[in-house]
């Protein structure tokens, strides 16, 4: 948490003035923001940092049972009298901890990614995601994508007659799609599809079932259609239905851009509905039920070894290979093992491309016979051209070692991951058998980002990804505008600003400066309360109303008095009112005369702005989490114990 608020306070406030060392001669302002920050720290500031860190350990007793153990080290930032208002305070710093845990390794990502702590993306220039990307359907953020390599003949012909297709199964994936949901919320037809057969939309069964329910007339009448639609008009190339257009315009505009934003969304949609039919074919053939009731699948192979070690939530036990299929517990405890020691070489590998980007490397030589000094050697996949033969040697005779000095045949310690030094054990047989599905869990992360950080190297030629090697990438259009946020770029994938309207753009940016003021605030009253407790005395005296009285979250709004309304509905009046919001003017671009984010530098002004943008957005989705989840359980802070129902719990223990 501290980290985080470190690199993102400067970006806001500024920095310090005066000196950081006096002796040094250096400036809280010649220190960079982010990873950069570290070249700049003094030798006396890494003792100090040492020192301190040293202090937090040594300066309190911090075995088990003791107040320091459940991290009480004296100093009562979050406390409380009562210990629910405490206990929920904790919960909250774990929780906001958890996140920005996340939050600054992603920094850290984009830090090293790009060299600069906000990731500037104008070094990253070459993407080939660029390619084709003026043709209708290419979507935001991968651009024009064909990893089939269907189009690399470049024919127009082949790329209009499957475009031709594509709009077609779209458009029947739409309607299918369609047709699987809307029986489901809004209930069938009364009466009978099909009198002289006697049979009823309501004997109609949902999904594929429904295919069984289907009167020979009724294939007729769907094949006739089918073949009408086929031919009753040229789709020969150059034709309007070669284009997808038959005559009857559902999307249309008489302003050319519009269109082609309307076209685009359709088969945007198509696609989407194309895998949304799938997966339910799928989970209907599979549970024989339009909605995918799993009662029904009692022998699913993802239920097998479901107290196995490693099992996680929330999908349990998962092979969708179906390596397990042959229900070998031989064959499970071999792979077990291999997985074992694929995570454990992962997280070493993982932490090998991290730690000399961030600590630096040895001093001195790897290897004084071949005059191989450790600061000769490149982060990443680089290194490799850098091994001395003995140096191969050594590793291939480890590995070797490990494998051959131990019996690892089935039923034995090694078998199951055992090698003899136990980094991760406990007297306890259920704290080691959290520690051991920990380690699993942490090798499997370990190996997704390894081989991510193989992807992103061996595509910039950097261990950490200098885009700088990547110049030609879509997610670069606008990059020059406020709010344009890495890594994505400029990222409109609903193609509002297709039309190029710099208006409708100063508009829409207008109105998405003022719902991420009123999420923040908001999201900032649902937090605030709860850490913090409510203002003492009456909101309301003429009401008797105190804020004590005031629940937290949604349930707040049955609270607020007729004048309270009226208070909120004026003052969003005036503020609409009382200054001229026209194009061009300070208040079309959110200057509503206060400024709370301003500077003399119009470029750290221009980042604080940039920086509100991101916290808006940010806050929109935050806000509308907590109302999902207040309105899921009647609490702001979503006290699940209401919710006895929910599936989230099912495996919890």
């Amino acid at each position: 948490m501290l980290a985080t608020m470190g690199y993102i306070t400067p970006e806001i406030t500024g920095k310090f003035p005066g000196y950081l060392s006096p002796s040094a001669g250096l400036k809280f302002a010649d220190v960079p923001n982010g990873l950069a920050a570290i070249s700049k720290v003094p030798a006396a500031g890494w003792g100090q940092i040492l020192a301190y860190m040293a202090f937090c350990e040594v300066s309190q007793d911090q075995s088990a049972g003791t107040p320091a153990a459940a991290g009480d080290f004296g100093f009562k930032v979050l406390t409380a009298s009562d210990p629910e208002a405490k206990k929920t305070k904790l919960a909250a710093e774990l929780a906001n901890g958890r996140l920005a845990m996340m939050a600054i390794i992603g920094m850290f990502f984009q830090d090293g990614l790009t060299g600069s702590a906000w990731g500037d993306w104008a070094n990253y220039t070459a993407s080939p995601l660029r390619a084709f990307e003026n043709e209708l359907g290419v979507q935001a953020p991968v651009g024009f994508w064909d990893p089939a390599g269907f189009t690399a003949d470049g024919s127009t012909e082949n790329f209009a007659r499957r475009r031709q297709t594509e709009l077609k199964h779209g458009r029947i994936s739409m309607l299918a799609t369609m047709g699987y949901i809307t029986p489901e919320i809004t209930g069938k037809f009364p009466g009978y599809l099909s009198p002289s057969a006697g049979l009823k939309f309501a004997d109609v069964p949902n999904g594929l079932a429904a295919i069984s329910k289907v009167p020979a007339a009724g294939w007729g009448q769907i094949l006739a259609y089918m073949a009408f639609c086929e031919v009753s008009q040229d789709q020969s190339a150059g034709t309007p239905a070669a284009a997808g257009d038959f005559g009857f315009k559902v999307l249309t505009a008489s302003d050319p851009e519009a269109k082609k934003t309307k076209l685009a969304a359709e088969l945007a949609n198509g696609r989407l509905a194309m895998m949304a039919i799938i997966g339910m074919f799928f989970q209907d053939g599979l549970t024989g039920s339009a909605w995918g009731d799993w009662a029904n699948y009692t022998a699913s192979p993802l239920r097998a070894f479901e107290n196995e070690l490693g099992v996680q939530a929330p999908v349990g036990f998962w092979d969708p290979a179906g390596f397990t299929a042959d229900g070998s517990t031989e064959n499970f405890a071999r792979r077990r093992q291999t997985e074992l020691k694929h995570g454990r070489i992962s997280m070493l590998a993982t932490m090998g491309y991290i730690t000399p980007e961030i600590t630096g490397k040895f001093p001195g030589y790897l290897s004084p016979s071949a005059g191989l000094k450790f600061a000769d050697v490149p982060n990443g996949l680089a290194a490799i051209s850098k091994v001395p033969a003995a140096g191969w040697g050594q590793i291939l005779a480890y590995m070797a070692f490990c494998e051959v000095s131990q019996d690892q045949s089935a039923g034995t310690p090694a078998a199951a991951g055992d090698f003899g030094f136990k980094v991760l054990t406990a007297s306890d047989p259920e704290a080691k058998k959290t520690k051991l599905a920990a380690e699993l869990a942490n090798g499997r992360l370990a190996m997704m980002a390894i081989i991510g950080m193989f992807f992103q190297d061996g595509l910039t030629g950097s261990a950490w990804g200098d885009w700088a090697n990547y110049t030609a990438s879509p997610l670069r259009a606008f990059e020059n505008e406020l709010g344009v946020q890495a890594p994505v770029g400029f990222w409109d994938p609903a193609g509002f600003t297709a039309d190029g309207s710099a208006e409708n753009f100063a508009r829409r940016r207008q109105t998405e400066l003022k719902h991420g003021r009123i999420s923040m605030l908001a999201t900032m009253g649902y937090i605030t309360p709860e850490i913090t407790g409510k203002f003492p005395g009456y909101l309301s005296p003429s009401a008797g109303l105190k804020f004590a009285d005031v629940p937290n979250g949604l349930a707040a709004i049955s609270k607020v008095p007729a004048a309270g309304w009226g208070q909120i509905l004026a003052y969003m009046a005036f503020c609409e009112v009382s200054q001229d919001q026209s194009a061009g003017t300070p208040a079309a671009a959110g200057d509503f005369g206060f400024k709370v984010l301003t500077a003399s530098d119009p470029e750290a002004k221009k980042t604080k702005l940039a920086a509100e943008l991101a916290n808006g957005r940010l806050a929109m989705m935050a806000i509308i989490g907590m109302f999902f989840q207040d309105g899921l359980t009647g609490s702001a802070w979503g006290d699940w114990a209401n919710y006895t129902a929910s599936p989230l719990r099912a495996s919890s223990q």
